[in-house]
């Protein structure tokens, strides 16, 4: 990265892990394999049973792969620097890291809103939902999920790499997230920051005001049915997503949004890694004990009834 070029020092120190133990190394290993074993099985599930080859579980199959990524990212890395007491990453580390960190969190922000519109199309409009939402529609929703945030967050990434790093190198977090990473340049951040809340407009909130929308379509659907039972199967269909959608919104606004005080800095640490690790490990047993198919989908391959 072009930031290389400004700064002296090899790389960078993450603050972070100076408060932390080697037990809290361990656990960040614990949470790791959670989430991995988590949502491999749920997508070994939906692989498997033919049952579940439907949108709604194509979706939930990228969206597992792409916690998986997510948690690869950041956890891993986490529990070495625990246990080697050492909070070091290179300048292409932490570039890296903060790439992956972006690229994927928009992934899943356009995933949960294609996953909105499958739940919208199937509760308001049912006969015509095999037409709308086909195998070709799902695979460029998912695509362009993926393509959409490729492009952006390198030049997100470059843009802030591009920077001259002149005074201290400490980041003052557990991974190279943007903000903490822009306090430390002596230059002029402000097109950084311009560049941030156009992407936080087009790839966050854009996917969740369409989410919102959703909902409010399903809502008045679910409403004008005449029966509780039919309301009943209709909601029920979507509140695995809905609390999905909840977690992953709610933590990252309680990370990012919370004012920031001097006062709070470690508060505000803790925060943003909740943000990393709520989704990921809560994702998988969210959609394995509040949904029917997957839990008769997994007894069925454990050779249960």
């Amino acid at each position: 990265m072009a930031g290389g070029n400004h700064s002296t020092a090899p790389g960078f120190i993450l603050l972070g892990y100076s408060s932390l133990t080697d037990l809290q190394g361990l656990l960040f290993l614990v949470i790791y394999v959670v989430i991995l074993l988590g949502n491999g099985v749920l997508v070994l599930v939906t692989l498997l049973d033919s049952a579940l080859h439907t949108p709604m579980y194509f979706f939930l199959r990228n969206l597992a792969l792409v916690e998986m990524a997510y948690s690869s990212v950041t956890l891993p890395k986490m529990a070495a620097n625990c246990l080697a007491g050492d909070g070091s990453i290179s300048f292409t580390g932490c570039a890296a890291q903060m790439y992956f960190l972006l690229f994927l969190g928009g992934t899943e922000c356009f995933l949960l809103a294609a996953m909105a519109y499958d739940r919208c199309v199937a509760v308001c409009n049912p006969l015509r939902y095999t037409l709308i939402v086909n195998r070709e529609a799902c695979a460029w929703l998912v695509a362009g999920s993926w393509l959409v945030n490729f492009p952006v967050h390198i030049g997100q990434t470059y843009l802030v790499f591009a920077l001259p790093f002149c005074g201290s190198h400490e980041i003052n977090h557990f991974f190279c997230d943007i903000p903490p990473v822009l306090e430390l340049s002596c230059a002029d951040t402000y097109r950084n920051k311009i560049a941030v809340c156009a992407a936080l407009l087009l790839l966050v909130i854009t996917p969740f005001l369409f989410i919102v929308s959703s909902y409010i379509k399903i809502a008045g659907a679910v409403l004008r049915m005449p029966s509780a039972q039919g309301r009943h199967k209709a909601f029920s269909t979507c509140s695995s997503h809905l609390t999905v959608v909840t977690l992953f919104y709610g933590s990252a606004m309680v990370a990012y949004l919370k004012p920031k005080t001097g006062e709070s800095v470690d508060i505000d640490k803790l925060l943003s890694l909740l943000y990393t690790i709520v989704t990921p490990i809560f994702n998988p047993f969210i959609y394995s004990l509040r949904n029917k198919e997957v839990n008769v989908a997994l007894r069925k391959i454990l050779g249960g009834k």
